[in-house]
């Protein structure tokens, strides 16, 4: 399938840092994700103990095992030190076709989605759960939140990007992410209502532009909170023999050169 030419638009806005209370507010539910110590994630909040980020996250990329989702602590809202809320992991489900084996592809980055049922639920009326939605409407605006490797410490609010193109389940966007924005909330602003749309799965080249990628959220995510009401996911330690995405050149339909998840 052929890729849209990528043109960043003229109404993308900067990222936008949020570094005060005020510029944070609106936020809180968007928060840094610790991962066994070694690095971090963006997730988000969508209900009081349920945060929604990456598959590839709960990955290790040395080991190539699931990370335990007790090695996970999810920090509302992070910023500057401090976080609205510090929360444990219970338990963790992950698309269940999604694979972490060696190389990226349009598959891969459909299925990279997984929920985090939290220790305990988060009920600070600051940190308000943000609602989804299947896929963004026809000419939407997204814009984005995420932490990222050179701003760790507070997260940065891209107000306005583009949707380049869709393909098989797949948002090619322009929204600015980097190493860390894996997992990040894309928000559709329809009706002045943020909504997730997707999440930031991996950074890619497109035609030598730097684009990122991500699922539309639909009939996975419905997977997902099914996978979860029923009480499956994983608590403990997998079983050997999980695999581990590690990035390399795409040979994929999108078209596509995958330089490395945001993770």
């Amino acid at each position: 399938m052929a890729v849209l030419p990528v043109v960043v638009a003229a109404g993308d806005a900067r990222p936008q840092r949020l570094d005060s209370l005020e510029a944070g507010r609106a936020w809180q539910a968007v928060g840094r994700l610790n991962i066994d110590g070694k690095g971090f994630c963006t997730g988000t909040l969508i209900d009081t103990d349920l945060v929604l980020t990456a598959a590839h996250c709960l990955f290790d990329k040395k080991t190539k095992q699931r990370i335990r989702p007790e090695m996970v602590e999810f920090r509302a809202g992070w910023r500057n030190g401090r976080a609205s809320a510090y929360r444990g992991v219970r338990r963790a489900v992950v698309h269940p076709d999604y694979v972490y084996d060696g190389s990226v592809t349009s598959e891969r980055v459909r299925n990279d989605l997984a929920l985090l049922q939290l220790a305990q639920p988060i009920r600070n009326t600051t940190v308000m759960p943000f609602h989804t939605a299947s896929r963004p409407g026809s000419g939407d605006e997204v814009g984005v939140v995420s932490y990222a490797r050179d701003r760790a410490e507070a997260p940065t609010l891209q107000e306005v990007c583009g949707i380049l193109a869709r393909q098989e389940g797949i948002l090619v966007m322009s929204c600015d992410v980097d190493f860390g924005s894996s997992g990040a909330p894309i928000f559709s602003f329809a009706g002045g209502v943020p909504r997730i749309v997707s999440i930031v799965s991996a950074k890619a080249e497109v035609r030598g532009d730097q684009v990122a990628l991500g699922t539309e959220l639909g009939e996975p995510m419905e997977l997902l909170r099914a996978i979860m009401d029923a009480g499956r996911g994983y608590a403990e330690a997998p079983p050997p023999g999980v695999g581990h995405v590690v990035v390399g050149d795409a040979r994929n339909d999108t078209g596509a050169k995958f330089v490395r998840p945001g993770g």
